[in-house]
């Protein structure tokens, strides 16, 4: 009887573990789903219909590159260095800017 004690308490205290870690793992997403929508209603503010467009299909194919780049252009409209709405040709050019410092890398076939 004993055991079955012992046992019915490690159920317990395993339950209750998981349902701590579900309500941090719901509180996290939750937060992030926050913090996604303020990024969405600052772009709204800072760039044009066809920038918007532009940087959704750059998120579609980098999410990492897209993620970078916004933060980027919150930070340019909070510090003020960001007159007006950027426009699509503004982004194009940031992104070429952001684009020139990387190494392009090419491939050789070298045939026998």
């Amino acid at each position: 009887m004993s055991q079955d004690k012992e046992l019915e308490e490690l159920r317990k205290r395993r339950e209750a573990e998981l349902q701590s870690q579900a309500g941090t793992q719901a509180q996290a997403q939750a937060q992030r789903a926050e913090i996604d929508a303020q990024k969405a209603v600052i772009l709204r503010q800072i760039l044009t219909p066809k920038a918007r467009d532009r940087l959704a299909n750059i998120k579609m194919a980098r999410a990492d590159f897209a993620e970078k780049l916004e933060n980027q252009l919150i930070q340019l409209a909070s510090s003020g260095n960001l007159r007006g709405q950027m426009t699509e040709e503004q982004l194009v050019e940031i992104l070429r800017r952001l684009q020139s410092g990387k190494r392009e890398s090419t491939i050789e076939f070298k045939r026998k």
